[in-house]
């Protein structure tokens, strides 16, 4: 009278796609968020990776704290770097942020 009859839905698969559109959004988000954020992070993980390798005596770098130095001493995995005349520091290669061109640290 007042209320419909509710009758239950049968459960025989009819979606042909297999549920794969219910997924979509998911395999899409994870798609965009590899080309926006993973994959550039890993490139430039790859470039430090190659400018620390690539460090050599008497190159002049920016460390990560800031500081000027110019490279004295290449050891495995440390640096002896000379900040002033004089003042020799060690740091870890790790610590490299950027090698400048050669003239820029002045004493």
């Amino acid at each position: 009278m007042f209320i419909s009859n509710a009758y239950a839905q049968t459960a025989t698969g009819s979606d042909p796609t297999g549920g794969f559109l219910g997924m979509l959004p998911l395999v899409l988000m994870f798609v965009v968020m590899y080309f926006v954020m993973i994959r550039p992070q890993m490139k430039r993980q790859k470039e430090h990776r190659a400018l620390v390798e690539a460090l050599a005596k008497g190159d002049e770098i920016i460390t990560n704290s800031g500081i000027l130095a110019k490279i004295t001493k290449v050891g495995e995995t440390y640096l002896t770097v000379e900040i002033a005349p004089g003042t020799e520091v060690q740091l870890q290669r790790s610590a490299v942020l950027q090698v400048l061109p050669k003239g820029t640290v002045t004493k």
